[in-house]
């Protein structure tokens, strides 16, 4: 009932949206389904006929047991069962059981457990020196603002079984995850350096030092021997840099370093060796 948010307690009155719902749940635990029809013969009607053997499982094991025969030894007296040709009071007392019971486990909520941790995608390194802040946009729940602990990581605990959130930060670019709910324990999501903001904030803030910083940072991470070309626009063919030039271009806050889009990049020995971009227009 909490899953799948019926419209009534009573089953026998579902119709439309909440008879999918159910399908779709009895889907996800079993990997098999009941059609509609048999939902409105044997939900939505009195009759003495008794479902296939093989619905009956399908029920059982959404009820949490093996089979129907599993069912049957655990839950009724075999004293119902001998009565069944004489009175159909056995099936009110089957479907109230199972009823009962799959309510009973669709109230019991399943909690997923979503881990990630932040990869500066130039440094290939955990992003520890400032949190980023992260925005939780699961649609059954209002937006949630979290931001990345010291290791550069972030967990969250929810009922969906997805996770959908915008990552951002002042110098890095807004990038919007969607996941959904699997056995990995922990993600690591490469996140992009806007390298506009942070050449920006060195230029207004005078941190001539840390300019210095970047600019050698990035002379470790490229290759002497890398290739750099950029892809100019409609059409007319390629511009080759050298490792200065590029590093100078990424250095500078100009309006065209803000366009800047990486197509493609290749390393070898932690360095880059041949890069690919494009400044968008």
């Amino acid at each position: 009932m909490k899953n799948n948010s019926a419209s009534n307690p009573d089953i026998s009155k579902w119709k439309g949206q909440d008879i999918i719902s159910f399908q779709e749940d009895l889907q996800r635990y079993t990997k098999t389904s009941i059609s509609e029809k048999s939902f409105y013969s044997y939900f939505k009607n009195s009759t003495e006929k008794l479902p296939r053997v093989d619905i009956l499982t399908i029920l059982s094991q959404y009820c949490g047991y093996s089979n129907w025969n599993d069912f049957k030894e655990k839950k009724l007296s075999s004293n119902v069962f001998k009565k069944k040709k004489r009175t159909p009071k056995w099936f009110v007392i089957i479907v109230s059981s199972l009823g009962l019971v799959g309510i009973l486990l669709l109230l019991i909520p399943t909690k997923h457990t979503f881990n990630f941790c932040f990869i500066d995608q130039d440094r290939n390194q955990p992003i520890t020196r400032i949190p980023l802040d992260v925005i939780i946009l699961n649609d059954k729940e209002s937006q949630f603002y979290t931001k990345s602990d010291s290791l550069g990581c972030f967990s969250w605990k929810t009922t969906d079984d997805y996770i959908h959130f915008v990552v951002q930060s002042p110098y890095h670019k807004t990038d919007t995850i969607y996941r959904i709910a699997s056995s990995e324990n922990q993600e690591h999501l490469k996140v992009r350096t806007n390298d506009y903001a942070l050449m920006l904030h060195y230029y207004a803030n005078g941190k001539i030092e840390d300019w210095k910083n970047r600019k050698k940072e990035l002379s470790r991470m490229i290759s002497d021997d890398v290739t750099i070309m950029q892809i100019l626009p409609h059409g007319l063919g390629i511009e080759i840099y050298s490792k200065n030039d590029f590093i100078n271009t990424l250095t500078t806050p100009t309006e065209s370093l803000k366009n800047i889009e990486i197509i493609e990049s290749q390393r070898k020995n932690e360095q880059i060796v041949k890069l690919k971009f494009r400044i968008k227009s």
